[in-house]
């Protein structure tokens, strides 16, 4: 005997093919606002102020490189670009070690104040770092690590580990713990059995949060304006200000587009290739 259709069969397939539809198009609209804007930075870039001004949406009439090698080496692109690479590099490396490691003890570890520790780590989270500015600025002075990259490696890896460790503990809570007690009975120490067992275990977490954190410190701004006033130290989020600040009148959009874009491009690089990674990463404690 065939079954009779469930009541409400028609209505419940209809309803979920419309929010289908509807979900699928707003994500198309995001995406268009997202990739827009970014087609048209990297479009201005090769085309002459002229063209900028004039036919702002057009294709440019033909490449022009030179706003590219203009930016890289008289706007001083470069240097900003290599004071950028060894601050973030730095920071992020400072960020996932001293991170990883909190983070480890703190989800498999129980000793007195455990909690209040990693409550302190979500606290700071929470923490708005504008107020800090005052007080970071002097504590800086006082220490001599003003104007310096080792001392912007140190803040940036202060501002970035309570979201590292937040983030990580949660993550090393769904390892399964057979695997480090399998560890220690062969007789690896804490240590070896962190670095070489429980660490590469926790590669798409750490991919994640690393992804993180990239973004934001590659992007910060407020922090190197009030501790690194020194030229030859600026990161690029300073080099752009400076930038378009010191055309003037003049108005290089160009030169100006082209470091944009240059300042844009590793951060595109990084989510496309760890894209994947970073998606596990998320989703790995929802999948356990």
């Amino acid at each position: 005997m065939s079954k009779a259709p469930a009541p409400g069969g028609k209505e419940k397939g209809s309803e979920g093919k419309t929010l289908n539809v509807f979900s699928h198009g707003v994500l198309i609209i995001w995406a268009i606002l997202v990739v827009l804007p970014l087609l048209w930075a990297i479009m201005s870039s090769f085309k002459s102020d002229d063209s900028i001004l004039s036919t702002p949406w057009a294709l440019p009439d033909k490449l022009h490189f030179d706003n590219w090698s203009r930016a890289w080496s008289q706007a001083h692109m470069s240097d900003y670009f290599f004071n950028t690479i060894v601050v973030v590099g730095g920071s992020l490396i400072g960020t996932l070690l001293l991170g990883s490691m909190a983070a480890y003890v703190l989800a498999r570890f129980d000793f007195p104040g455990n909690r209040f520790i990693y409550y302190l780590f979500i606290g700071g989270m929470s923490f708005p770092i504008i107020l800090a500015l005052v007080p970071l600025f002097f504590v800086m002075n006082n220490m001599g690590l003003l104007n310096t990259r080792h001392g912007l490696i140190m803040v940036y890896i202060a501002y970035s580990l309570p979201f590292t460790v937040f983030f990580l503990t949660s993550f090393f809570r769904t390892l399964p713990g057979s695997v480090a007690e399998a560890a220690m009975i062969d007789g690896a120490s804490h240590t070896r059995t962190f670095f070489q067992v429980m660490l590469p275990m926790a590669k798409p977490g750490l991919i994640s949060v690393g992804i993180f954190n990239f973004l934001g410190q590659w992007n910060q701004y407020m922090l190197p304006t009030v501790l690194n006033t020194d030229p030859k130290y600026r990161v690029l989020s300073q080099g752009l200000v400076e930038l378009a600040n010191s055309q003037g009148y003049k108005g290089d959009w160009s030169g100006l587009f082209a470091g944009l874009v240059m300042a844009m491009l590793p951060v595109l690089a990084a989510y496309i290739i760890f894209q994947r990674q970073v998606v596990a990463g998320l989703t790995a404690g929802a999948v356990k």
